[in-house]
């Protein structure tokens, strides 16, 4: 796999999965731009020792003007977008009738909104280029809900719609367009979830064991390195021909 001439942005990058993601991509050649909040010393220094040329913008991915800021900063300082995976987001759990309307609104724009704003930014330098690679980080939620998650699943539900709209659009080109679709990947908003199980008087690895247990029958996370590679395959010219479609990489929840 040789992506050397390619430049991936790839957001909500600077922890977790977004940073598995991108290092992925820099250890396959590619130039990456960073993004998320706070400092990102360690994330570049990351990234960085693959070789590869790496920037970072702090963009505020709820602000369109923040947005449109990323992309300018991409094709001043970079040249463009070749490669761009759509990964930030963020949760919040209540039930529907007491889900805050602030979070309602946060989440969507985040998860949702972004990830169309990104896309249309990103898709005019691609068709320009005659080439580009849209990853878009959905979840096992785009496809099956769970109880409280009514913002996350609603705009996960909408990534996969979107990514479907965008593998039609740009299916005569060289521009391809899908999904992945993560089952639980041990991140800080999964984390937060098994240590509120063991604020309950359960032990840290019973906490995790249950979470698991209840929905991914591997009874194992999805790693940040997984999902690398498979951002990386459909990357490659093995994967030009998958369009439009939602990945499942979940342990086998999908299949129950």
């Amino acid at each position: 796999m040789n992506l050397s001439g390619k430049v991936a942005l790839v957001t909500g990058s600077t922890s977790g999965i977004g940073l598995g993601i991108a290092q992925a991509l820099a250890g396959a050649g590619a130039d990456v731009i960073l993004n998320g909040f706070g400092d990102a010393s360690a994330a570049l220094a990351d990234v960085s020792r693959h070789g590869t040329r790496v920037g970072h913008h702090p963009a505020d991915l709820g602000s369109v003007e923040q947005l449109e800021a990323l992309f300018a900063y991409a094709e001043g300082e970079f040249g463009g977008v070749d490669i761009l995976v759509n990964n930030a987001g963020i949760q919040h759990v209540a039930p529907v009738e007491a889900f805050p309307v602030e979070r309602w609104d946060a989440i969507i724009a985040l998860n949702l909104s972004a990830v169309f704003h990104c896309t249309r930014l990103a898709l005019p330098g691609m068709r320009q280029r005659s080439w580009g690679r849209i990853v878009n980080i959905a979840s096992v939620h785009g496809q099956v809900g769970s109880v409280g998650k009514a913002a996350y699943v609603a705009a996960k539900h909408g990534v996969v719609g979107l990514t479907k709209v965008v593998g039609l659009e740009t299916a005569t080109s060289n521009i391809t367009c899908n999904a992945v679709c993560p089952g639980w990947v041990l991140t800080p908003l999964v984390q937060k979830q098994i240590d509120d199980r063991a604020a309950n008087g359960i032990e840290p690895e019973q906490a995790q064991h249950a979470l698991l247990a209840e929905k991914q029958p591997s009874l194992a996370f999805v790693t940040p390195q997984h999902l690398g590679e498979l951002v990386l395959f459909l990357c490659s010219e093995a994967g030009s021909q998958v369009r439009g479609a939602a990945w499942n990489i979940d342990g086998g929840w999908l299949a129950q």
